[in-house]
């Protein structure tokens, strides 16, 4: 009976704000078929040929394009970019194997723009794991959460993978088009003139010196940039740190699916990397984890970490703990907060980060190659810097939708599934995971935002209250008493609390409704 009461709660609820979105979304389609009108006309004005030839051949010893970093932002755009004829230059530090334990689980969405991108062979030949969903462990309950995939090609899937088996692979294919240059240097600092940046001052392997210059900069050297105060506000947080396993010969519960663990006091990850190895990530809250040299780590996860995860996984778990290959890696989050500047753009983590408990980052990398691609085919030369940044200050806007979801989705899911004092946090905890468990709409409809499937941000909203909603159903139902209804209404506002805040620093109306910024209706010019 009280289940039933909920569920008519949050029907009526969705009933009134599916009715508002509809309106939103009829007001939001018909400015951007306005808009697109206008940028076709200005696209069809733009008559004369790109400088550089669209088969990716190089007609000149000049670069159009300096790309700083080659991980998986900067690999993926230099092929991206080559392939449509650009002379690109990508000077990364250390163009061996990189050997990380993040970046490792890219979602559906994001393997879709890898088929835009033309990269999805990248993900072969490395043992890549498919991800079919998520299954859910909280005191002795568990669930499964099934990506909704019934719309799309049976090859599409998450996939699960060495990270630096899978940047080498990108690494690879970007270096084939002849009009792509990598250069292993390390970029000490921005040629800039006049407020205009020219190119980049570089050491080469050898320690010489040099400088490279170009029309168009792209910084993507990863979540320690020592160049993006120069190009935007960096106010990154470090709310955890991951703590890093590799189980050997394990066999999880759910095959194909990427296992978390609500656990005390943070989330437990796991999830298949090769046809033998299971990556183990313990989330451990703060900036500071126990000791590995004096054995405080390994103390720590035996006696915190380890009854706390799967029977099926126990053995395994410590078996990985006693081997000691135990690393740590921050997690970092930082909204974006560019400062747009002639001549140079920010990409990837070195522009913005999120927590990795969704594991959306190189989905949003990869949505925001696809969108400045499409921003910059039209141009025939990229000369003008200071045209060229006003029309590229719609990158900004249009990207935020897509990113703003994932990142608020992130930091939100961490907030909810860590544990807290707070009887009215640990109420909507416990209420997140038994909505998840419901099935059907309650599932499918945030599974879809974090597999990037549906990055939405009215859809994000709508089902974080609906979990709210739901827990105030739990405890009021079918007789509230004082205590119950003072803990509800702290559950709202604590939800409020934690959602309302992420979604100002992302940024309110560029994530809402981005048809209002001027950016948004920036056509190319003759730059």
């Amino acid at each position: 009976m009280m289940e039933q009461w909920i569920l008519g709660w949050i029907f009526a609820y969705a009933v009134g704000l599916f009715a508002f979105y509809c309106y939103l979304a009829r007001k939001e389609n018909k400015r951007r078929e306005r808009f697109e009108a206008r940028r076709n006309a200005a696209v069809r004005a733009v008559v004369s040929a790109p400088s550089s030839s669209p088969n990716g051949e190089c007609r000149s010893d000049e670069t159009d394009i300096i790309i700083v970093g080659a991980g998986v932002a900067g690999s993926a755009l230099a092929y991206t970019l080559g392939k449509d004829g650009r002379r690109v230059h990508v000077i990364e530090r250390d163009l061996t194997e990189p050997d990380r334990i993040v970046g490792e689980l890219l979602q559906p969405g994001g393997y879709l723009k890898l088929i835009e991108l033309g990269l999805e062979d990248c993900v072969g030949d490395i043992d890549a794991q498919r991800v079919l969903g998520y299954a859910l462990f909280m005191d002795g309950k568990r669930t499964r959460l099934s990506y909704p995939l019934e719309k799309f090609h049976s090859d599409v899937a998450g996939r699960s993978f060495h990270n630096g088996r899978f940047i080498q692979r990108m690494r690879e294919k970007a270096s084939t088009l002849p009009n792509v240059r990598l250069e292993q240097g390390t970029v000490t600092s921005l040629i800039e003139e006049k407020g205009t940046i020219k190119g980049v001052t570089y050491k080469t392997k050898a320690g010489d010196e040099l400088t490279a210059l170009a029309p168009l900069t792209i910084v993507c050297d990863g979540c320690f940039s020592n160049l993006r105060r120069s190009l935007c506000d960096p106010k990154v947080d470090v709310p955890s740190c991951f703590v890093g396993l590799v189980l050997e010969n394990c066999q999880l519960p759910f095959p194909n699916h990427g296992h978390v663990v609500v656990a005390e006091p943070s989330p437990i990850l796991f999830y298949q990397i090769s046809s033998t190895e299971v990556r183990c990530l313990v989330d451990v809250p703060g900036q500071k984890v126990p000791s590995i040299s004096n054995g405080e780590m390994v103390k720590y996860l035996k006696t915190v970490v380890a009854p706390q995860v799967p029977p099926e996984i126990y053995e395994s778990f410590v078996a990985a703990v006693d081997k000691g290959n135990i690393r740590t890696m921050p997690n970092r989050s930082m909204p974006a907060s560019p400062h747009p500047t002639p001549g140079a753009l920010l990409m990837g983590d070195a522009f913005n980060m999120r927590h990795p408990l969704t594991g959306g980052g190189m989905t949003v990398a990869l949505s925001d190659i696809v969108l400045l691609r499409n921003l910059l085919r039209p141009l025939r030369n990229m000369d003008d810097a200071p045209t060229l940044c006003k029309y590229l200050e719609s990158f900004y806007t249009l990207r935020k939708p897509v990113a703003s979801t994932i990142n608020t989705l992130a930091g939100a899911l961490y907030k909810v599934f860590s544990a807290s004092p707070d009887e009215a946090r640990q109420e909507m905890r416990q209420a997140c995971f038994d909505y998840l468990s419901l099935g059907g709409v309650f599932s499918a409809g945030p599974i879809s935002l974090l597999s990037g499937l549906n990055p939405r941000p009215l859809v994000l909203v709508f089902h974080f209250f609906s979990v709210a909603i739901y827990g105030v159903g739990r405890l009021c139902l079918p007789f509230p008493s004082p205590t119950r209804i003072w803990i509800s209404a702290r559950l709202i506002t604590g939800a409020s609390g934690i959602i309302f805040p992420i979604i100002r620093a992302e940024g309110v109306r560029q994530m809402f409704f981005p048809a209002t910024v001027p950016a948004y209706y920036r056509a190319p010019r003759r730059v």
